[in-house]
């Protein structure tokens, strides 16, 4: 039986100079300590260790020392796609692949542990080619989920590998990716404080915490459609094209980016802005603008430089951080006024006085 080595266990192979087992699978984790120091997690076991850098001696040679920022974004080869049975198999169970889905597997957890899933809510694509994408199956708790469990489907939505039927959507995620070429994956979830904002349709303001803009840019708004339906797919692909992080109307949150990773990332901005934002409107002070629109172009400026789009990048200054829109609070709806008397009939009150006064007089006879 194969295997799984944590980034713990890696660490203390190359430690002791010993070699990573040939049949072992790799968390994660342990894949991001490799290429961290220097190791390709999808070459031939054995030579991990062999070739494995001491940390120590590294930093006592600065000359071989080259840290990395692991890049998880997969890069496929245009006109290349897998097509027959045959290929898409082997194309579906190659360590390249095997890899990603581990870590759609890994985020799922991590989705599902941070609450921003329930039951079978949520679902996470990844594109693997002109024609091929990953993706996760319906009716599943994403904290649960294995390996086993990922679909492989083409750009139309038909499965062409796994052994549990696909979410349904998937689609609206292959909507963004057919309008977008940047988006490589998209993660789908109900964090939330974020949902609560789709709910109530409030667009959370810009301008107020620099890694939100950065990260994030302006996150949109798209108006309710049923989920999983074409119209949806519609919606959603035409405001997802130019916006990372796009609210779906009394439904949930979607976010895209380059890789699972980075994609996910987006989901835990998206929910922890959100939050921010809201505590911080319920404490009474005026949000403003807070940075000002100087420094939101610079905030696309270094958003362009990371390989993310901006659609804000043609506004003036003074429109950058136009929050006029956003309202916090609760609304309050004013008493209705007590309905007013009658004006008095003067006649009507001098029969009731007389008639009253003859009352009187007769019970004070008896």
């Amino acid at each position: 039986m194969a295997q799984f080595l944590t980034a713990r266990d890696i660490e203390k192979l190359i430690r002791n100079g010993q070699p990573v087992p040939a049949n072992a699978r790799l968390t994660p984790g342990a894949q991001d300590y490799l290429r961290d120091h220097g190791q390709s997690p999808l070459s031939a076991a054995p030579a991990f260790g062999a070739a494995a850098p001491n940390p120590k001696s590294a930093i006592q040679n600065p000359k071989s020392y080259n840290p990395i920022v692991p890049d998880y974004e997969y890069k496929w080869t245009p006109g290349a796609d897998a097509k027959t049975p045959e290929a898409i198999a082997a194309f579906f169970n190659s360590p390249a692949i095997v890899a990603i889905k581990h870590r759609m597997v890994d985020i799922g957890r991590r989705m599902w542990e941070r609450n921003y899933t329930d039951g079978n809510g949520g679902n996470l694509t990844v594109r693997v080619g002109d024609n091929l994408v990953l993706c996760t199956p319906t009716l599943i708790s994403k904290g649960f989920m294995k390996m086993e469990d990922i679909c492989l489907v083409d750009m139309a939505g038909k499965q062409l590998a796994g052994a549990r039927k696909r979410t349904s959507e998937c689609m609206t995620h292959i909507a963004i990716m057919k309008r977008q070429p940047l988006c490589k994956s998209c993660c789908h979830a109900h964090p939330p404080h974020a949902t609560a904002y789709a709910v109530a349709k409030v667009q959370p303001p810009t301008c107020l915490i620099p890694e939100a803009d950065i990260f994030l840019g302006k996150i949109a708004i798209a108006r309710y459609e049923t989920p999983g339906s074409p119209e949806m797919a519609d919606t959603v692909g035409e405001v997802g094209k130019d916006n990372q992080c796009v609210l779906l109307a009394n439904h949930g949150v979607i976010t895209w980016g380059k890789d699972v990773e980075d994609a996910y990332w987006k989901m835990e901005n998206a929910e922890s802005y959100c939050q921010t934002v809201w505590v911080a409107s319920q404490l009474g002070g005026e949000l403003g603008s807070g940075v000002g629109g100087t420094n939101a172009r610079e905030f696309i400026k270094i958003r362009k430089s990371l390989g993310m789009p901006d659609n804000r990048e043609g506004l003036k200054e003074c429109e950058l951080c136009d929050n006029s829109e956003f309202r916090p609070g609760v609304v309050c709806h004013p008493e209705s006024p007590a309905p007013a008397e009658p004006n008095a009939n003067p006649e009507i009150e001098a029969l009731v006085q007389r008639l009253t006064g003859e009352i009187m007089k007769q019970l004070g006879t008896k």
